[in-house]
């Protein structure tokens, strides 16, 4: 058996699970609880739980996910879009969408976007210098898969999900949400107003490690955004009110019991196939701004960076990056490309691995988490990230976004815990020629706009 960290109690009960071929830590797992999601895919709630899906085979059609049926996810959207994309699940990375495809209104095929997407790690240090995990990789969080109730997954679908050395989990939630306004124009003249309510398509999990849980939630809208959330509720860890040294908050009557601060600094790997093609490049962009001389005003100069090189890129005021496809444009002739929009971020210095926002690397099968990585690399070539990023020509890169949370714990944290949220969006930056949502009254009006519109 693993033998467990020694500051495992930080964590929340655990049973050790079978051994695993890890380079460090520990395999802690928790009995299977509450979570949230609904589905469009996969076997329905009760259905007998399918096996890990077998290698790709070649798609029956033109637009159908190469995958089987009961991994397959298929969703249109209001106003049209319709997404695409197969599902799998392993004990370390969790949920894992692949092939995913994005069809606009109109389109006589899908945009392939995404070869992979998922959670890279999750690690959490404590402030004190205590404690330290890796809760994709030494922490178990895999195992914790939980099962859903329906009321989580509101007019979607519950999937069994079979997890190794658990069994069967009713876990993954495929369902729609509307967010409000897609767009909103008032016309020029009269009284003409064009809008659109938005409903996004949502895939999500549940898994626990410790006291914590962590809502694994995907977005995908009708205009072809792609929303990546951890959502982090459950309870604060009832071992760790010690922290009188200024490190924590009084939780709690008075002030006795401290709870210890910590981070949350969570990555995601994305590999990226637009298009189909094997040839993507990445470019940066930061804009300068000079104060105004005279009776002008200020003005601002925007450059442009092709990426060539293997890079940890750490975001700053006005800079930004995307992902460019290979071969395919718009019907305006334009490069298709993706657009990287980190949220808030809490950069933690601590390890080299969370100093930097985004990292750029030369695709590597066996580089699969963002630390304390179990993928058999070879020796001597590092087990995180920042390792990776050592000067090398990029050809088709993978690309880490890295999403810190200082947790300063409060009273409103207990009992149960609000959901907190961190996360990033794909935006996609002339995917298509015009809103793939345009009304059709305004479909000609591509470029410049009419005057009284």
């Amino acid at each position: 058996m693993p033998t467990q960290r020694s500051l495992s109690t930080r964590r929340g009960p655990s049973t050790p699970q079978k051994p695993r071929t890890r380079k460090r830590g520990a395999v802690l797992t928790a009995a299977a609880l509450l979570g949230t999601a609904t589905a469009a895919a996969g076997p329905a709630t009760g259905a007998t739980a399918a096996p890990n899906p077998p290698a790709p085979t070649r798609a029956t059609a033109q637009n159908t996910p190469d995958c089987s049926a009961a991994y397959r996810i298929t969703q249109k959207l209001d106003g049209g879009t319709t997404w695409r994309m197969c599902w799998r699940y392993d004990t370390d990375a969790g949920l894992t969408l692949d092939r995913i495809t994005y069809q606009p209104p109109g389109a006589t095929a899908p945009i392939k976007v995404l070869n992979s997407a998922r959670l890279a790690q999750i690690h959490v240090p404590y402030d004190d210098g205590g404690a330290e995990y890796d809760d994709l990789t030494g922490a178990g969080f895999g195992y914790g898969l939980q099962n859903l109730k329906p009321a989580e997954c509101p007019g979607g679908t519950l999937t069994t999900v079979k997890v190794a050395e658990v069994g069967d989990v009713k876990g993954l939630c495929t369902t729609t949400r509307t967010r409000g306004h897609a767009y909103r124009m008032a016309s020029d003249n009269g009284s003409k107003v064009w809008q659109a309510q938005a409903k996004d398509l949502l895939v999500y999990t549940v898994n626990k490690v410790g006291w914590y849980e962590y809502i694994t939630e995907w977005r995908f809208t009708a205009d072809g955004t792609i929303g990546a959330n951890v959502g982090a509720t459950g309870s604060l860890s009832p071992v760790d009110y010690n922290a009188t040294d200024g490190r924590g908050w009084p939780i709690g009557k008075g002030a006795r019991g401290y709870a210890t601060s910590h981070a949350h600094n969570v990555f995601w790997k994305l590999d990226f196939g637009l298009d189909g093609s094997t040839k993507d490049r990445i470019e940066q962009f930061d804009s300068a701004v000079t104060a105004p001389t005279g009776g002008g005003g200020p003005t601002v100069k925007t450059t442009r960076t092709v990426v060539t090189k293997e890079l940890a890129g750490d975001a700053k005021n006005m800079r930004w990056w995307r992902v460019v496809s290979g071969t395919g444009k718009n019907a305006d002739g334009h490069a298709r490309s993706y657009e990287i929009v980190p949220g808030h971020t809490d950069t933690h210095a601590g390890r080299g691995f969370t100093k930097h926002d985004v990292y750029f690397t030369q695709s590597r099968a066996c580089e699969k988490f963002a630390s304390n990585n179990i993928g058999n690399c070879a020796a001597g070539a590092g087990d995180s990230v920042d390792k990776w990023v050592n000067g090398e020509t990029l050809t088709q890169p993978s690309v880490w976004v890295n999403i810190g949370f200082h947790h300063i714990a409060r009273d409103e944290d207990q009992q149960p815990m609000p959901v907190h949220w961190q996360g990033f969006q794909l935006a996609p930056r002339d995917v298509t020629a015009m809103n793939p949502l345009t009304p059709a009254d305004l479909a000609s009006q591509n470029g410049q706009p009419d005057l009284g519109s």
